[in-house]
C-alpha cells in the first residue's frame, strides 16, 4: 500500500480531492458557548463570526494518535506523512509531535509553516508523491519542499478577531484600528506578521494581487484564493490573477472554514502562492535535501 498523507482540517481541502487522493482529514475544534464543535464534521451556526466568545483548538495527542494509526494499518507499514498548520499558529503540531513518538519510525510530522492552501498545496504534492509510488522519505521530503516555496498573503477588514486570538500584537491592532487601516499580513516563518497598512479595501487589494503576481514569478505556480464572507471580494482577486499569472497549473477559489475564519474575521481576503507549482504533473520525488525546520522524526 502507499504511503499515507495526514492533515487538518485547516488545509481548506476540497473533500473530493483529499478522498480520491486517500489523504486524511483530522478536524480542529471551534469553541462557541461551551459546545466544542469539529471543523468539517460538526455544523457551525450561522452567525458564528458575529460572537465574541468563539475560541479554537488544535487536535489533540490522542486524536491525532488514532489518526496515524489507522493511516499506519492501512498503509500496511508503508508510513505515515502528517503535514500540519504552522507551529506558530496552533499547537495541532506539537499534538502530532508527541502522537508520533507513541509510532515509531514509519511515522514523520511536516510543519508547513502555513495554514489554508499553503498547507493544503504541500499536503496534495505529498499526496500525488505517494500515489506515484515514492517512499516514506520521498513523500516527506516533498511535503517539505512544497510547503517551502510556498507565499501568503492576507487582507483583513480590521486586526479585532487576530488580537483577541492572540495571533497578532495588541499595539499593532489598536493602532490599525484607531487609524481606519486595512492591513496586508503576511506569513513569516509560519507567524502571521503585519506587512503595511493602507486606508482602503481597494488600495489593500490592489497590493494583495501585485504582492502575489511578484512572489509567483514567471513559471508554473498553484495558486488559491480564500476569504471570509466576502466572496465578490475574491472573485475579484481571482479573475486579476488568473489574467496575470496565465501559466497557473492550478487555481483554487474557497471560503476559509471557521478555525482560520474566526481569527481573521469577516471580509478577510488571502492568496496562496506556489512558485513551480504543487506536483500536478508527472514528478514523483523531491529533491534529497530538504532547507527548513519544518519536521519530528517519531523515535
Amino acid at each position: 500500500m502507499p504511503v499515507v498523507v495526514v492533515t487538518d482540517s485547516s488545509a481548506c481541502l476540497d473533500p473530493e480531492t483529499a478522498e480520491e487522493l486517500g489523504i486524511r482529514v483530522v478536524p480542529l475544534h471551534v469553541l462557541v458557548d461551551g459546545d466544542d464543535l469539529r471543523e468539517g464534521v460538526d455544523p457551525m451556526p450561522a452567525d458564528l463570526l458575529a460572537g465574541p466568545s468563539v475560541t479554537t483548538s488544535g487536535a489533540s495527542p490522542g486524536e491525532l494518535t488514532e489518526a496515524y494509526s489507522r493511516a499506519l494499518a492501512d498503509s500496511d507499514g508503508d508510513g505515515v506523512v502528517a503535514v500540519h498548520i504552522s507551529r506558530q499558529l496552533s499547537g495541532t503540531w506539537e499534538a502530532g509531535r508527541q502522537a508520533a513518538q507513541e509510532l515509531g519510525e514509519k511515522v514523520r510530522i511536516v510543519d508547513s509553516q502555513s495554514t489554508a492552501m499553503g498547507l493544503g498545496f504541500a499536503v496534495l504534492a505529498a499526496a500525488r508523491a505517494a500515489r506515484a509510488g515514492g517512499g516514506l522519505r520521498a513523500v516527506y521530503e516533498r511535503a517539505v519542499e512544497t510547503a517551502d516555496r510556498g507565499r501568503v498573503l492576507f487582507m483583513v477588514d480590521r486586526l479585532d478577531h487576530l488580537r483577541r486570538g492572540g495571533r497578532i500584537g495588541a499595539a499593532a491592532a489598536l493602532l490599525g484600528t484607531a487609524l481606519a487601516m486595512k492591513p496586508v499580513l503576511h506569513l513569516v516563518d509560519g507567524k502571521l506578521v503585519l506587512k503595511e497598512k493602507t486606508r482602503t479595501a481597494t488600495k489593500a487589494i490592489g497590493k494583495l494581487v501585485d504582492g502575489a503576481v511578484a512572489l509567483a514569478g514567471d513559471g508554473d505556480v498553484a495558486v488559491a484564493v480564500h476569504h471570509v464572507g466576502a466572496a465578490e471580494r475574491a472573485d475579484d482577486v481571482g479573475a486579476a490573477l488568473r489574467s496575470r499569472l496565465p501559466a497557473a497549473s492550478e487555481f483554487v477559489v474557497s471560503e476559509l472554514g471557521p478555525v482560520i475564519g474566526s481569527h481573521l474575521g469577516p471580509g478577510a481576503v488571502g492568496v496562496l502562492v506556489i512558485p513551480g507549482g504543487a506536483g500536478a504533473g508527472e514528478r514523483a520525488a523531491a529533491p534529497e535535501s530538504v532547507a527548513g525546520d519544518h519536521s519530528a522524526e517519531s523515535g
